[in-house]
């Protein structure tokens, strides 16, 4: 569940209500039509929130694993199931395994819903179009999804740097007449 949100960028709730029939493997997209919280299914956040998203290599060989070994993998059922009752994981204890895999891991505590800021920050860093990435996320409001902007690389970058320090130009940008050293 962990890759699946931090490679997808599905929300919390999203992965809960997730089913098999959701995951289209042909065309490698999962379908984001429902969503699981405070103990209930219901549509997802907002109307753009029902969406589909790419599926790596990486998470579908994952997916395809769980589905080969799991007693839960009907068209109906969850994909992150309890694995006895094949009902939806309990929240508590997904974020206390959360918790412990993080502590394990030697890695600084984070909030589950920063997979998903991993994947956005990823994206965006790939140089992913912002109204892709907004597709992508379920986000209502452009504004949102620019919160990632910031992590998009120029490939212009190193060019900036460069001349904002040629030899002869004065930190405002003045060229300067060579002086002799010692003056």
């Amino acid at each position: 569940m962990y890759l699946a949100a931090a490679m997808t960028g599905m929300r919390q709730g999203e992965l809960l209500a997730l089913r098999w029939r959701d995951i289209d493997w042909p065309t490698k997209r999962v379908r984001i039509r429902r969503s699981f919280v405070r103990g209930e299914f219901g549509t997802p956040k907002s109307k753009r929130s029902s969406r589909s998203v790419p599926l790596a290599d990486r998470v579908a060989g994952e997916l395809d694993l769980l589905h080969q070994t799991t007693r839960h993998g009907g068209d109906d059922d969850l994909v992150f199931a309890h694995p006895h009752t094949g009902k939806p994981i309990d929240r508590s204890r997904l974020l206390k395994r959360f918790k412990a895999a993080l502590k394990r891991a030697d890695v600084r505590p984070v909030r589950f819903h920063d997979l998903r800021h991993t994947f956005g920050t990823r994206m965006a860093a790939q140089g992913v179009p912002m109204r892709a990435l907004q597709e992508m996320m379920g986000h209502r409001d452009f504004k949102t999804t620019l919160i990632y902007a910031d992590y998009a690389p120029s490939a212009r970058e190193v060019e900036w740097v460069e001349a904002a320090f040629r030899t002869g130009t004065t930190p405002l940008g003045t060229r300067t007449a060579a002086r002799p050293v010692g003056s």
